[in-house]
């Protein structure tokens, strides 16, 4: 017996060798690898197609690239991990634009509602197109290196209190994002903004600190917004964007070929992406409609006249903000 249990052992401690030698061998066979963070969780769209894009790129590479990806913050809040980017210490992080209109205010141009058309084709050509390389290249005199920009979903308005009518913003309490552009969207509806992290949010909707919010419906359903929430509305107003950042320190020492590889690899996978964040909605949706939430989907003459009260005051702000570099932005968005 006592014989048996030593060969189990060392057959144990064996397998585990081999595990750690593998791990290791396929650690020393990438020549370049980079760790990517990001605040969503393994489940959600953005992750999901990263662990495609890394799989991709390490085939396309012969496996001398490797992405290693960390979500739901694991290495740090967006503002550490931005800031990790801009140093070398991380290499890289998919970010919210709306995260990262501190850093770099030109970015906040995507936080103008109504900004990119719902029709997935016409978004995806303003976002690859010439608007969308200039918006990359603001983020070079930040210390980053910009590939590209990822759709996340669309924002939607919940809230407390009715919204049968644009009328009922007026007097209402939203919380936002850290966003003078967002706080004028809610301005030009009567309404009050008040920026609270995250992590509060279910709390205040529920204490009544705020009566309202917005954010894509998967992410409502996720975090569990319709439980203290009488009332969503699908207006579709915001786009939720991603910016994905590298390290130049890293980026830089990447043969050309490669640089190509991940960029074009990025860019490829949109329409999977769009269909996975699709696919959650439709989910959510389902979910939100059988809790009793009480849910409106707008017209198109209403988020016309939606977009006619905020865009005006969102895109001033915006240019308030964004000096010479965002008057030069919004000159190629309104001209395509």
């Amino acid at each position: 017996m006592y014989q048996m249990k030593r060969r189990g052992l060392a057959a144990g401690f064996a397998a585990l060798a081999t595990v750690s030698l593998i791990g290791t061998g396929s650690a020393l066979a990438a020549d370049y690898v980079a760790k990517i963070g990001h605040l969503e969780s393994a489940q959600q769209s953005r992750h999901v197609m990263l662990e495609k894009v890394a799989k991709l790129v390490s085939e396309r590479t012969d496996g001398a690239v490797e992405f290693q990806i960390f979500p739901q913050g694991q290495l740090g809040q967006q503002r550490e991990m931005t800031e990790g980017v801009q140093l070398g210490s991380l290499e890289a992080t998919v970010a919210p634009a709306a995260f990262l209109g501190g850093f770099n205010p030109a970015v906040s141009i995507l936080d103008i509602p109504y900004l990119l058309p719902e029709d997935d084709a016409a978004a995806q050509k303003i976002r690859g197109g010439e608007f969308g390389k200039q918006l990359c290249e603001t983020f070079n005199s930040r210390g980053v290196h910009c590939v590209g920009l990822w759709p996340n979903g669309r924002k939607n308005f919940t809230s407390n209190k009715s919204l049968d009518d644009i009328a009922d913003f007026s007097g209402q309490k939203f919380r936002v994002m850290d966003s003078n552009i967002l706080i004028e969207q809610f301005n030009a509806l009567g309404a009050s903004a008040i920026a609270l992290p995250f992590g509060e949010l279910y709390t205040a909707l529920q204490t009544g600190v705020v009566d309202g919010e917005e954010n894509p419906l998967d992410t409502i359903r996720a975090m569990k917004f319709y439980e203290v929430q009488k009332n969503v509305l699908l207006s579709n107003h915001g786009a939720m964007e991603d910016v994905i950042l590298f390290s130049p320190m890293w980026w830089n020492n990447l043969p050309a070929e490669y640089q190509t590889v991940i960029t074009d690899t990025f860019e490829e996978v949109i329409p999977e992406l769009i269909a996975h964040k699709a696919a959650g909605v439709a989910s959510a949706l389902e979910e939100i409609k059988a809790s009793g939430t009480n849910v409106r989907e707008l017209g198109e003459e209403e988020k016309a006249a939606l977009r006619e009260a905020m865009y005006p005051a969102a895109r001033k702000a915006y240019l308030d903000r964004a000096g010479d570099e965002g008057a030069a932005l919004m000159k190629t968005y309104e001209k395509q």
